[in-house]
């Protein structure tokens, strides 16, 4: 990837002969909407928070419509560290007692949304923020997971959710109002209590219910990896039900991967899990006919 520095070096024919090869891409989507799954190093290092507002910014310009679902994991295990209380998971999801729930929620409905809004309106766009409270976004019931291991044994990880409904209608309003809706995954159950429920999962719902032409998950890595470490570009529901299996995918992969993959089952014209540490990812997926990542199918 070339810097600032050495990119306006490029002549102005090659600019544009770039700028063209966008175009059929932008025709394509128009109107389309991508949610997007925003964590990892892209939310933490400064230049690619940077590169990410303005690649969700000019997606807005040019008619796509994106939809922001971010997570927090280090920044609550930051602020829990702080307070001498240490994270705990299992399979994957974080146990969320009464105290860790109220740390969630100040982290990913304040700190870390507003952050990301600040971010996308500093680079030219209008973000607002929401938390799935908002408009009666995000219906969720505490969740009750079986251990991987022994169907028969369930593990209590506390306030943590599993989605009961989404109504996306506060969502639509925006968009039709050339907001960009950033979406911190808190959702609420019939006692008005708070869940935590994990970010990958969300977006990967909200996708579902929005009918959206991409689901796009920004990782650490590269994309899903076999045993050897290779990079796997194309995931079919076989394929990833081999992969459950053996234990090549597991730990945090384990909701990302299933909400994906219910995505993809679901209607969503494609999956893509991509590398959030390169600058411009989401452009160059978007964009180009240069495929990153792996793209998950139903078939």
């Amino acid at each position: 990837m070339t810097d600032a520095t050495t990119a306006i070096t490029i002549a102005p024919f090659d600019q544009a002969q770039i700028l063209a090869r966008a175009l059929p891409y932008i025709r394509k989507f128009h109107g389309k909407t991508m949610v997007i799954k925003y964590g990892g190093n892209a939310m933490t290092d400064p230049a690619l928070q940077k590169a990410f507002a303005e690649d969700v910014v000019l997606l807005k310009l040019v008619g796509i419509n994106p939809v922001v679902v971010h997570g927090g994991g280090p920044q609550i295990e930051g602020l829990l560290k702080r307070l001498g209380k240490k994270g705990e998971f299992i399979q994957g999801m974080r146990v969320t007692d009464p105290e860790t729930m109220e740390v969630v929620e100040w982290v990913l409905g304040g700190e870390v949304q507003q952050d990301i809004v600040g971010l996308i309106n500093q680079a030219g766009g209008k973000a607002v923020g929401l938390t799935g409270r908002d408009g009666a976004m995000i219906r969720a019931q505490k969740l009750k997971m079986v251990d991987s291991a022994d169907p028969t044994k369930e593990h209590d990880v506390g306030q943590v959710g599993d989605i009961v409904s989404v109504d996306p209608s506060v969502v639509k309003a925006l968009q039709d109002d050339a907001f960009i809706p950033v979406v911190s995954p808190i959702g609420f159950g019939e006692n008005n209590e708070s869940y935590n429920i994990n970010a990958d999962v969300v977006a990967a719902k909200l996708a579902t219910v929005l009918q959206a032409e991409k689901l796009m998950m920004l990782t650490n890595i590269s994309g899903v990896l076999d045993k050897q470490g290779v990079l796997m570009t194309d995931l079919t529901a076989k394929r990833i039900d081999e992969l459950f299996a053996d234990g090549t995918i597991s730990g945090g992969m384990l909701p990302k991967i299933a909400g994906a993959l219910d995505a993809a089952k679901s209607g969503v014209n494609s999956v893509h899990i991509i590398d959030g540490r390169v600058p411009h990812v989401l452009l160059l997926e978007i964009l180009t006919d240069q495929a990153f990542g792996t793209m998950i199918r139903s078939q």
